[in-house]
């Protein structure tokens, strides 16, 4: 089975309300290996390089104010199907209509503060980890009990 990378980021709403951890917790214990994390504080510059393609619509400066406006935390996570199983984590973007058990459903009330983003398919995870990480940020290391997560 092959492997994926995916970016996630636990918004700026998820650092201030100190969720940071919780939602490393459950993307961890799903099986995903963390391969990149880290605190940081996104530019205006990255801001636009990561919603590009929103440019131009109403709602694009409230996005770029938003992600700029407090610290986020990123992470850079690898395993079978990474993208799929970080979104199915995350809920749906509503968090009234997230399902119980989903970061967004448990904790978000409020579709422009959801908590978390993440990469939404493979071409964008590749992009974002990059806007995100450099190389050298990502580490490649072996599990010591990685037969007993995956086949």
């Amino acid at each position: 089975m092959s492997s994926e990378t995916t970016l996630v980021l636990v918004k700026p709403d998820g650092v201030q309300r100190s969720l940071s951890g919780e939602i490393i917790r459950r993307l961890e214990q799903t099986g995903l290996k963390l391969v990149g994390l880290k605190l940081m504080q996104v530019s205006t510059e990255l801001a636009g390089r990561h919603y590009a393609e929103h440019e131009g619509k109403p709602f694009y400066e409230g996005l770029v104010n938003y992600i700029t406006a407090s610290p986020v935390v990123a992470l850079a996570l690898e395993g079978p199907d990474a993208i799929a199983i970080t979104r199915k984590m995350m809920g749906v973007t509503k968090p009234a209509e997230a399902a119980p058990g989903t970061i967004r459903g448990d904790f978000g009330v409020d579709i422009g503060r959801n908590l978390i983003h993440g990469s939404a398919n493979a071409e964008d995870a590749e992009r974002e980890v990059a806007l995100f990480f450099t190389s050298d940020e990502l580490l490649r290391w072996e599990r010591t009990n990685e037969g007993w997560i995956t086949e």
